[in-house]
């Protein structure tokens, strides 16, 4: 049984991992008193650095990640990481096990690292990643690293939560920048060139700034390209200057407010759609009625507007 909000709130601002452990549950689960929780700590976030790692599978995403978080802990910074993980088709589960590879912190008080299943949702983030990385912001972590499923082009959703987003790529995939789905190449902030001791390094290192001189710096940025090989823990320092590097940029510059501005802009009128769409559907048989209304439009015998107008009228919300 769950303690009551506000003391499971203080629990969480303390950073006890079980209390932030069952928030997440809560959150994932769309609990009732998840809200109430967030409610509480909002007012104390806002302080965390977002930075978002993506990138095809096999790049070594989760090394960087691991090995990011690593040199944090060594400044004596609390870290959260947030791994997205592919959603397995029988148990609905994250199925990578990221918080497996990353036992070597199990015992680190100061990081917590959480696997979250996408549950089918497209963008590469779990429809909670934003809720959750304000609890981990609330629970006194300094730096929220998210790392997604590595799906193409959808995965441009993590701009609009992330402060910071790094786009990891490596030689020999196959993968060479004229393949490369535009989207990626605007959103990020950061390029690394992760695994940067195989062959071709130096060939796709040149076909990136190439590519990445077309595009137009934003407040005098030009993304630069780093090279690193996580799994020898080499270019690690260097990345993580450069991120302070773009954090102090923006800082200074007012994109980093604007961004947020427009992060809530959007999530704003994500949950208006989410809380209208309750409201319509509301009550026992909702969902059951929306597949009845949807059998009839697929059967020709409505048309969609005239269904959803019976949905606005039924609940009240057509005047």
């Amino acid at each position: 049984m769950s303690p009551p909000v506000e003391t499971w709130a203080e629990q969480v601002r303390a950073g006890d991992v079980r209390a932030i452990s069952r928030a997440i549950t809560a959150i994932e689960n769309h609990q009732p008193e998840a809200e109430a929780l967030l409610r509480l700590l909002f007012p104390h976030t806002g302080q965390a650095y977002l930075t978002g790692v993506t990138g095809a599978p096999g790049t070594g995403k989760s090394t960087l990640v691991d090995r990011l978080a690593a040199y944090h802990r060594k400044q004596h910074e609390q870290v959260g990481v947030i791994a997205v993980d592919p959603t397995s088709p029988y148990s609905g589960g994250a199925i990578l096990g990221d918080r497996i590879r990353m036992q070597g912190h199990a015992a680190d008080g100061g990081m917590f690292i959480r696997s979250m299943a996408t549950r089918g949702f497209l963008g590469g983030l779990a429809r909670a990643t934003a809720e959750v990385a304000l609890l981990l912001d609330a629970a006194g972590k300094n730096h929220v690293l998210i790392e997604t499923v590595g799906v193409g082009q959808d995965e441009i959703d993590i701009v609009r939560l992330a402060d910071c987003v790094l786009v990891v790529m490596v030689p020999g995939l196959g993968d060479d920048i004229q393949n490369m789905k535009a989207g990626l190449m605007e959103i990020g902030d950061i390029f690394v060139l992760n695994k940067a001791d195989r062959a071709d390094a130096d060939r796709l290192e040149q076909q990136l700034l190439a590519m990445l001189s077309l595009v137009m710096p934003r407040d005098g940025w030009q993304p630069p390209v780093l090279r690193t090989v996580a799994s020898e823990n080499k270019g690690i320092a260097e990345l993580a200057g450069t991120i302070a590097k773009f954090r102090k940029h923006f800082g200074s510059s007012g994109e980093r407010q604007r961004k947020h501005v427009e992060h809530w802009k959007k999530r704003l009128i994500e949950l208006l759609e989410s809380r209208l769409l309750e409201r319509a559907l509301g009550g026992t048989g909702g969902e059951a009625r929306l597949t009845e209304l949807a059998t009839e439009v697929a059967e020709r015998k409505k048309d969609p507007f005239t269904a959803v107008n019976e949905v606005l009228k039924r609940s009240g919300l057509d005047g």
